[in-house]
This record gives structure tokens, C-alpha cells and sequence, in this order.
């Protein structure tokens, strides 16, 4: 099993990956299938199903979707010549996509939100359509966005094709037990098997220089968040708190009365400038997912602002122990909140922050598989029930609070020697069972939870 530092790791857009750049990506690829067909082609129409549907006013999927349709893509977002292409959209009903001819296509008529016919291949379900002179479909789509900016179409979900098939690498493990018997066999760290893994694929020019850009973006969104204030948009009037906080530690720096839980603050502060700057649509990475982007960035933050002896050299490391932990979730249970709930969005991106925490950290392939159960363990139950259908509350705080979990799971392994009751594979495991059990409005639907009993008015 392969799963790419990239493919984990994708610069995007806000707020949601699954949401918002999923739907992109959906429609990127089926305009790809029109240009391929022997068709001609004068009209699109498109349905959202399931959590896309019932969420997808407050994550912008329509938005996203008809971008998409358009040729915008997450990865290369302008975000001033989208404005302009939804204007003229909506006020021509023309959708003029690349090396396509000009698409009739009216925005309230052929975008639906389809609340009642939820698609059986996952909760996020969209189909999209291409017709005829005459109107009819000449050319139909189902796709999954499966969380991560991951896509499928409902033929590669069936077949199982959201496994690996190119190459093989030199140490392909699919559960944390096989990682941890690979790493002391090859006498490897996890890190060292991951870039052995990235290096055969696609060399080690491309996971430098890809690395570097990773964090640069990361980083980047951190330090905007720090700097930005104001309110955040979707009409529940969340007030950014990111910069005020941060301005605050700042002053408070030297003062000899500094209470120890304030280093609290500046970690949970790193991970809020990072999803206040994904609620407001802004450049983040999928870490695993936009709604979790900020508590490995966070974590990474912390280390290298806070922890004497940190150094940047380690950057990569962190960033490919992160990604192997996260293979290993998204493998054999979930990351997607529609899917399994916030366990599966926050709870992976605390354990791969703490796995990722304890390796930068001197920590034994043993600790490290330790501090990601801990973490992990930690957050399971945790249900994703956003008010309004938003990425904002209770998502923002909750980023913070998963990188102070992070942190303090990766201490905890520290402390020990690696020997601990309960496996990774057994929390993951138990990850994806209680996923299967949770009800439906705690899974990224808003009909359950904090989005029924918190005004949004």
C-alpha cells in the first residue's frame, strides 16, 4: 500500500476539502470525460446528494462545483477571476469551459440540492450531467468525494480502486503492526521507510523541493491568521479571535508571573489562524482534511517555535511520519467526517501530529506508533455536527484543542518505552466500527448535535 506525502498533503481552498475542493476536483474530471467523448455537447446540470447536500450551502459546494465545471481547479485558485467567471455565469447562463463548446447552464435551475435521494457508494455524493441540443443527458456521473480532496467515480469506488496499483515500493505496509516489523527489520525510522517509499516513486528532487512547498504554504497560512482580523463569512458572525490572541501572547512575552498552561494558548492560537483562514476560503493544506488542516500545523509550529533543539532540518521528517500515520487511518477506516464524524477528520490529524511530534523528538518507531493511539484514542466519538453547516464552530477551537492533544500524546510516548495496551491498529479499527454506528446527524449532515441546539440566527 502507497499513499503519497502529496496525495495526503494538497494545497487547496477553504473551507472544506471534502465540500468545497472534492466537488472541484469531481467536476475537473468530468469536464476531462466530456472532451474525450464522441458527443457534442450544449448543456450541463448537476446534483448534490447526501452531506453535500445538507451542507452544502455552508461549504460552498455549489460555488465549488460550478467552478469546477468552468476549469478553476483547488491547486491553482484565483480566487479574483472566479468572482468574475460566477458573475458572468449567472448573468449569461453560459459555462465557457476549456476546449469545450459554450455550456447552457442557469445556476438555480441546474445545480440541485438533493435531500432525499442519498447516494449508496458514500454520504458525499454528487452526479453530474451533460446534455444535448435537445436537452437530454447524453453523458451522466456519479462521483464520491471521500474526504481529503479525494475523488471517485462510482465505477473506481466498486472496483476498489482507492488502493494503490502503480509500482512497488520498498517497504509497502498496510497496518501499523506491519510498519513497526518492516522498521525493525530494515532498521529504519518510519520516516526513512516513507521517503524510501516517495524517493523510488517519484525521486528525491520532488519530495524535497514538494516538501519545502508544503510547509511554506503551511506556514503561510498560519502567519495570515496571526495577522487577520474582522468577521468570518457564512452569517453566524464568528468573530476571528487568531490575531487578538496572538497580539496578546506577544505583550505577554517576559513577563516573569507567565503562568506554564499559557504555551496552551500558543499552540491552540497556530491551529485557529490556520482554520479561520480555511472558514474564510483562504490557501490551506489537507491535513488530512480542511476542516482538520490546522492542528498539523500547529503541532509543527509549536515544535520548532518552542522546543529547545528544534530544527527545520527535521521538517520533512515530520511531514512523511504524519503521512504514514495518516495512510494507515484513511486505509483501513476513514478520514472523512461525512463518513465517520470528527473522530475521523481531527482524530487523524492528532494522531499523525503526535506520531509525527514523538519521531522529530528522538522517539523509536514503537513510541511513535504509541503517541498516534494515544492520540487517536482520545478523540474517539467525537462527532462532526458544524452549526449552519459552516467550518467554524465547533471546528475552529476544536483544531486547537487536537494540536494540545497531539502534543501532549507525543510527551506521553516519550515518557515511555513504547509498550502499551492497546495497538494502533486496534484504535483504528475501533475508529472505523464507531463511525459505522454513529448516526447519521453526527456526520457532517447538520441535523444533529451543536447545529440544532446552538441559534443561527
Amino acid at each position: 500500500m502507497f499513499l503519497s506525502v502529496f496525495e495526503m498533503f494538497k494545497v487547496g481552498i477553504g473551507p472544506s476539502s471534502s465540500h468545497t475542493m472534492g466537488p472541484m476536483v469531481a467536476a475537473a474530471r468530468f469536464l476531462d470525460q466530456m472532451r474525450a467523448s464522441p458527443f457534442h455537447f450544449a448543456g450541463l446540470r448537476a446534483s448534490l446528494h447526501g452531506s453535500l447536500a445538507f451542507t452544502g450551502i455552508g461549504h460552498a459546494t455549489d460555488r465549488a462545483t460550478i467552478l469546477g465545471l468552468a476549469g478553476f481547479t483547488p491547486e491553482s485558485y484565483d480566487a479574483e477571476r472566479a468572482e468574475e467567471v460566477l458573475r458572468a455565469i449567472n448573468a449569461e447562463h453560459l459555462i465557457h469551459a476549456p476546449d469545450l463548446p459554450p455550456l447552457r447552464f442557469d445556476p438555480k435551475k441546474d445545480l440541485v440540492f438533493d435531500y432525499d435521494t442519498p447516494l449508496k457508494g458514500h454520504a458525499n455524493g454528487m452526479t453530474l450531467m451533460a446534455l444535448d441540443a435537445q436537452g437530454d443527458v447524453t453523458l451522466r456521473q456519479v462521483f464520491y468525494s471521500i474526504g481529503g480532496g479525494f475523488v471517485m467515480t462510482e465505477e473506481e469506488l466498486a472496483a476498489g480502486k482507492d488502493t494503490d496499483e502503480g509500482a512497488p515500493v520498498p517497504y509497502p505496509f498496510k497496518s501499523a503492526a506491519e510498519m513497526l516489523e518492516m522498521a525493525r527489520a530494515s532498521g529504519k525510522t518510519i520516516a526513512g521507510m516513507k521517503r524510501a517509499n516517495e524517493v523510488s516513486r517519484n525521486g528525491e528532487v520532488h519530495l524535497r523541493e514538494g516538501s519545502k512547498r508544503l510547509w511554506q504554504v503551511m506556514n503561510d497560512c498560519i502567519n495570515r491568521g496571526l495577522e487577520t482580523d474582522g468577521i468570518l463569512p457564512g452569517g453566524l458572525n464568528v468573530k476571528r479571535r487568531a490575531k487578538g490572541i496572538h497580539d496578546a501572547l506577544l505583550a505577554e512575552r517576559g513577563m516573569n508571573q507567565q503562568a506554564p498552561h499559557t504555551i496552551n494558548d500558543w499552540m491552540s492560537v497556530y491551529a485557529m489562524a490556520v482554520n479561520e483562514e480555511n472558514a474564510a476560503g483562504g490557501q490551506v493544506v489537507t491535513a488530512p482534511t480542511n476542516g482538520a488542516a490546522g492542528v498539523m500545523p500547529a503541532t509543527l509550529r509549536y515544535y520548532l517555535d518552542h522546543v529547545p533543539g528544534a530544527s527545520e532540518s527535521h521538517i520533512e521528517d515530520f511531514l512523511l511520519t504524519a503521512a504514514a500515520i495518516g495512510g494507515l487511518v484513511k486505509f483501513n477506516a476513514s478520514i472523512s467526517g461525512a463518513e465517520a464524524g470528527c473522530q475521523a477528520e481531527v482524530g487523524s490529524a492528532a494522531a499523525m501530529s503526535a506520531g509525527a511530534l514523538c519521531a522529530v523528538m528522538g522517539g523509536t518507531p514503537e513510541q511513535v506508533e504509541n503517541a498516534a493511539e494515544i492520540a487517536l484514542e482520545h478523540h474517539l466519538g467525537m462527532t462532526c455536527d458544524p452549526v449552519r453547516g459552516l467550518v467554524q464552530v465547533p471546528c475552529i477551537e476544536r483544531n486547537g484543542l487536537g494540536a494540545i492533544k497531539a502534543v501532549s500524546a507525543a510527551s506521553l510516548a516519550l515518557r515511555g518505552d513504547g509498550t502499551h495496551l492497546v495497538p494502533l491498529d486496534a484504535c483504528i479499527e475501533t475508529m472505523r466500527q464507531t463511525g459505522a454506528d454513529m448516526s447519521e446527524k453526527y456526520k457532517e449532515t447538520s441535523l444533529g448535535g451543536l447545529a440544532v441546539n446552538v441559534p443561527n440566527c
